[in-house]
């Protein structure tokens, strides 16, 4: 959709568009629209992909929330075998602090981090 309203994009997912050369470049904005629920190693990977960020730069997130322990029981999206690892909304407010970055909940399943000057780089 992007392409389509003619800007550039790199394309990153491990199972689906796996290029790592997409971490060797810098972004003003950064989308992962049903990615983070692939990161096997999501501290390791979301520090590098936040270190692509400019500072002043958005990085948006849409991926399904875990509610709590009893909804994740009965929860399809548990099921599905690349999804290896899930967010809370707690889970972005720790990213929030340990990026010094601002935090946004934008939707059920949307939220955006800014990153500031003095983020990690």
């Amino acid at each position: 959709m992007f392409e389509e309203a003619g800007h550039h994009v790199s394309l990153f997912d491990p199972f689906y568009a796996n290029d790592p050369t997409v971490f060797d470049q810098q972004y003003q904005f950064i989308t992962a629209s049903e990615v983070f629920e692939h990161l096997c190693h999501p501290r390791m990977e979301l520090d590098r992909l936040w270190r692509c960020l400019e500072p002043g730069g958005v990085l948006g997130v849409m991926t399904k929330r875990v509610r709590d322990q009893d909804a994740f029981s009965r929860w399809h999206y548990k099921n599905d075998p690349t999804h290896v690892c899930f967010f809370s909304l707690k889970t972005f407010e720790w990213l929030e602090e340990h990026w010094a970055a601002r935090l946004e909940v934008v939707a059920d399943d949307v939220v955006v981090f800014e990153k500031n000057g003095s983020a990690l780089s």
